[in-house]
């Protein structure tokens, strides 16, 4: 009787040890690195999951907060960061640009319009997820905003359909939406923008359109230089450039591209009254009709509506 409970008590306290042992181990599991843990456990479910927690976490140096209902809200910049463009999918696959990323009609553009037609797929151009579904009918119409592991949020605006929700995650090329003209919009067509810490950037610097594919596997953004560098992609990749033409000499156009951005920072404008002609204007403002007809590609002919704004520097 006495060796039965000998037997019994022996038994126990290596089943305790036991016990002991396995929950010291699974509190280690949970203290140990991320990676350690992911090569440990042998599931492939698990191994999956840890894999799209890693990358959503990425933005968290760039963005303070998921719960921004606004589409160009602006954090500070990076001076310096490196966007991977690798995990890529043409958001259509049409070709032609019908307006440029910058200055138009006395506004600034801050995407590009592609030509497609309604009905179109319009997909995702990276992974990631989607922040905000959205329509806008005095300006992007249906649109969709998405927050992607590289770092960019990326606009789709103008379509005619939704494909996706809010908080929904997806991967490079999946449907998100239609081609439409909804909005403020004059035909049919996807306006496309590109957007880091809510500052919108050219988005040529990163797809050509014309060869359905990224300009390189990354794009090293630029604090100082990038507002230069998306001008000159404009003359590369925009509506203006032609295929077979002769290379820009980079250098010279990035700085020539500098001294433009900061003229434009130091323009001055009229705004026109009643009675007032090109030359009255000129006379108050310094400057001369030619002058005044070079800064906004008029002719001295031109009859001036009162209200109208001319650039006279």
């Amino acid at each position: 009787m006495m060796l039965n409970s000998l037997k019994h008590i022996a038994f126990a306290v290596v089943a305790l040890c036991s016990f002991t042992t396995a929950v010291a181990q699974d509190l280690l599991a949970v203290q140990a690195p991320l990676d350690i843990r992911k090569r440990a456990v042998d599931s492939l479910a698990l191994a999956d999951l840890l894999d799209m927690e890693a990358p959503l976490e990425l933005g968290a140096d760039l963005y303070d907060t998921w719960e921004n209902q606004f589409v160009g809200r602006e954090y500070e910049l990076p001076d310096s960061f490196k966007i991977d463009l690798r995990d890529f999918a043409m958001p259509t696959d049409n070709r032609r640009l019908t307006s440029d990323f910058g200055p138009r009609w006395r506004r600034q553009h801050k995407g590009l319009d592609i030509k497609v037609y309604i009905g179109d797929t319009i997909r995702a151009a990276f992974s990631g997820k989607v922040r905000i579904v959205r329509y806008e009918r005095r300006g992007y119409g249906r649109y969709v905003v998405i927050r992607h592991y590289n770092g960019l949020e990326t606009v789709y605006g103008h379509m005619s359909k939704w494909l996706v929700e809010e908080n929904q995650e997806v991967r490079a090329g999946d449907p998100i939406g239609l081609g439409g003209n909804t909005g403020r919009s004059t035909g049919s067509h996807l306006h496309f923008e590109t957007r880091l810490c809510g500052v919108a950037l050219n988005p040529c610097l990163m797809f050509d359109f014309r060869e359905q594919d990224v300009v390189a596997d990354y794009y090293m953004f630029r604090k100082k230089t990038y507002k230069a560098e998306g001008v000159v992609a404009n003359r590369i990749r925009g509506t203006h450039a032609k295929p077979g033409t002769q290379p820009l000499d980079i250098q010279k156009e990035l700085a020539k591209a500098e001294r433009e951005e900061k003229e434009r920072s130091m323009a001055k404008y009229h705004k026109v009254k009643a009675g007032e002609t090109l030359s009255t204007i000129a006379r108050k403002r310094g400057t001369t009709v030619n002058r005044l007809c070079q800064l906004n590609h008029i002719t001295t002919k031109k009859v001036l509506r009162i209200g109208q704004v001319l650039r006279y520097n």
